[in-house]
């Protein structure tokens, strides 16, 4: 795995995965260039808004992400407190001492996550190729390019609004079947989606539902709606290389598979594989050591979250809603313990998704994603 320091490394996708390897290797004084299929960051989002989660650790994202390096010159809104439904309309106030998530913005433009990164990225000298579709890329190399199955869509709108900031989650599987229901708005814009994690086929009619509800129970307004929509890929890959170059990011499966929260894993994969180079380290067990634990707690509280039900989750949201700090109730329900651990093989087996094994057995291959050739990888 050892490589020249003067051999650029270079990077298949130019989101936060993808930008924070680079950003973390040019600070190490290597060369990098990031090739981006499309014209610019964040063309898959389009000025979405998206929650940075801050339960799985004591301190706050934003210091991790400044502890390590990573610019936190982005817009944030902090989310401390909300309000959830459950099926019947009943309203469940949500609350937390600290945010336990920061609303940010992704895409193109001044503001966003995206753009933070990549100019963050571009001041210390990675090269980044717009419009640069490689099909193979050979090692050094890292892979970056975004989750390959649908395990879970969210299909909505953006628009503009007079409708005053905060969040809003139903829990119902009229409106999102095993999953939730979101309105975000925040400075005179919004987004409002389903999260599905099933009969996608049905997703026109799960958004109608969805609108009407947050009309009654929110207030929506919605000015100039523009459909949009997006994927999740959930999986706890066995080894995180293709041949021998890191994945990272939803190309790997790093995203919590209860909620579909996925910015942190990227940002944090991308990071371990940049110092995966740098430090000459194996990068499967740095990314183990680092959140894997967490990954199968999402699987096990995914599984439990399936066998609720409207009823179920009515019972849970009751529950949450006593909580005086939503944040440290979740730091402690996506931590392995005994229980948990006993459960994960029942749910790993139970929870089904969409992706086998990422790990390609081709130690030499240089596919960008293995799907013309005869290496593994879906």
């Amino acid at each position: 795995m050892a490589t020249q320091q003067n051999d650029p490394i270079q990077i298949a996708g130019a989101g936060p995965a993808g930008l924070s390897a680079a950003i973390t290797l040019a600070r190490a004084g290597r060369q990098v260039i990031v090739h981006e299929a499309q014209a610019n960051v964040g063309w898959r989002f389009k000025h979405d808004f998206q929650g940075l989660e801050n339960w799985t650790t004591q301190r706050d994202v934003l210091q991790v992400l400044a502890d390590d390096g990573i610019t936190t010159d982005f817009d944030i809104l902090p989310g401390k407190k909300g309000m959830a439904y459950d099926a019947w309309g009943q309203g469940y106030p949500i609350q937390s001492a600290t945010p336990f998530f920061y609303l940010v913005v992704r895409g193109p433009g001044p503001g966003s996550l995206d753009d933070a990164l990549l100019r963050q990225a571009q001041a210390l000298g990675v090269e980044v190729r717009f419009k640069s579709r490689v099909k193979k890329l050979p090692f050094p190399a890292i892979l970056a390019t975004g989750p390959k199955a649908a395990d879970a869509i969210a299909v909505g709108y953006h628009f503009d609004t007079d409708m005053e900031d905060g969040f809003w989650v139903i829990c119902d599987n009229n409106l999102a079947p095993g999953g939730y229901a979101y309105l975000l708005v925040w400075n005179g814009k919004g987004t409002v989606k389903t999260c599905m994690f099933s009969d996608f086929k049905q997703e026109k009619k799960y958004v109608e539902n969805t609108v009407a509800a947050f009309e009654r129970l929110a207030g929506l307004e919605m000015k100039n709606p523009v459909h949009h929509g997006g994927v999740g890929n959930f999986y706890v890959p066995q080894r995180a290389y293709a041949g021998k170059r890191p994945v990272v990011g939803e190309q790997a499966g790093f995203q919590d598979t209860l909620w579909g929260f996925g910015m942190r894993h990227a940002i944090t994969s991308g990071i371990l594989a940049a110092r995966s180079f740098v430090e000459e380290a194996d990068y499967d067990a740095m990314w183990r050591a680092e959140f894997n634990g967490q990954l199968r707690v999402s699987i096990v509280n995914r599984a439990l979250y399936n066998m609720l039900g409207n009823r179920g989750y009515r019972w849970f949201l009751k529950r949450i809603s006593t909580k005086q700090n939503i944040r440290k109730s979740l730091y402690g329900q996506y931590h392995p313990g005994f229980i948990k651990t006993l459960l994960y093989p029942w749910a790993n087996h139970s929870v089904k998704r969409l992706r086998s094994d990422s790990d390609c057995e081709h130690i030499d291959c240089e596919c960008v994603w293995c799907r013309s050739c005869d290496c593994h990888l879906v």
